[in-house]
């Protein structure tokens, strides 16, 4: 990144931050707080270890800095400024739910916008997860916008404060499906429709559509080379296709379904974690986890980061509602075609200099596409 992106970068970000009313966590003073400036891209390490007493603490310091990104702890300390993390005192930590495009989605990527509409409909997935499952209060939730690729949702919740890294790990296993018996598909249920067994019934019916579609020759092909099927129970599998797990044979299913929808079937796993929510389990996990700081902005993107209540995702418009800066012509050299799209109008570019809104040129600046060219201010 050119010196003269880096100036334009850090005056933009400090602009927003001299007027912004960035709003702290609570319990701020048990917070570490960690930061990365425009600099830092030669010298990449998080500046951390940093605590805050008061909001205006804190503000004073976004001011002062403009960092690139900005990113609080999930976890409460007795001295968050101490040093070294065993120094700290860790006294209990929020439960973090990331939805991130990067790890739902495989290359090649869609463009941005239909990512973040995808992201968007597993963040709600989750919500509808979280509150008719797992039993929390909508009011416990906090949804925040990365001002990236994806979502964070913060369970608020005092009873999962105290829960260790494991039993944070039964909850991702939980939203993600991860390690069922598909022996639930064949076990009595009074609404075998609902949870996970529901989930699972829905992927099976997928599968076996799926099945369906390939033809006789292809289906065994593809039943065959299942270690746990083989050319035995192969054609068995097809000529029962219809009739698998609907009940009409219980002791047929309990037999074949739990060979049929082993972990080596991975036409089966696709669909069966499709029923889930991809959430990145590192992140929920980690009981000392710094998370993105709402209110701060992207430094990859010039996005806020921004805190929505659970029913006010339907309506939130990403690169609208998180876009903070105007349509004043900025000149830039853009390194190679693209499509940028941000309040509302999909811009179209050529490699090349030329003039584009502040928010755009700040966006490109922000994701190595373009460099500030001359005459910029």
């Amino acid at each position: 990144m050119r010196p003269a992106t880096v100036e334009f970068l850090r005056q933009r970000f400090g602009s927003y931050y001299a007027s912004a009313q960035v709003s702290a966590p609570g319990a701020l003073p048990q917070r570490e707080w960690g930061f990365l400036f425009f600099s830092s891209r030669d010298d990449p390490r998080m500046r951390r270890h940093v605590g805050f007493g008061t909001r205006d603490e804190l503000v004073d310091y976004l001011r002062t800095m403009a960092p690139a990104h900005a990113f609080f702890s999930t976890a409460y300390y007795d001295d968050p400024a101490a040093p070294t993390m065993g120094a700290k005192g860790w006294t209990g930590a929020d439960l973090i739910f990331d939805l991130d495009a990067d790890h739902m989605l495989r290359p090649p990527f869609p463009p941005y916008p239909a990512m973040l509409a995808r992201v968007k409909e597993e963040t709600q997935k989750l919500i509808d997860l979280l509150t008719a499952e797992l039993g929390f209060a909508r009011g416990e939730l906090q949804v925040v916008f990365s001002g990236g690729r994806g979502y964070h949702i913060h369970v608020k919740a005092l009873s999962v404060r105290q829960f260790s890294s494991a039993e944070r790990r039964e909850l991702i296993n939980y939203v993600g499906g991860i390690g069922l018996d598909p022996a639930l598909l064949v076990r009595p249920a009074a609404d075998p429709a609902s949870g996970w067994r529901g989930r699972q019934r829905r992927a099976l019916a997928e599968y076996l559509a799926w099945l369906s579609s390939l033809g006789e020759s292809g289906a065994l092909a593809h039943l065959e080379a299942l270690p746990s099927i083989g050319k035995g129970r192969a054609r068995q599998v097809w000529a029962q296709r219809d009739l698998l797990g609907m009940g009409a044979d219980p002791a047929s299913d309990r037999k074949v379904l739990p060979l049929l929808l082993s972990p080596e079937n991975e036409a089966w796993r696709t669909r069966l974690r499709e029923e889930g929510v991809q959430a990145d389990e590192p992140v929920t996990t980690d009981i000392k986890r710094l998370i993105r700081a709402p209110g701060s902005l992207h430094g990859g993107s010039g996005l806020r980061v921004t805190t929505l209540e659970p029913g006010e995702l339907d309506a939130f418009d990403p690169l609208v509602d998180a876009v903070v800066f105007g349509d004043r012509e900025v000149s830039v050299e853009v390194h190679r075609a693209c499509t940028v799209s941000l309040l509302g109008t999909d811009l179209p570019l050529t490699a090349g200099p030329v003039r584009v809104p502040e928010a755009t040129a700040v966006y490109l600046c922000g994701r190595g596409m373009a460099e500030i060219g001359g005459g910029a201010s």
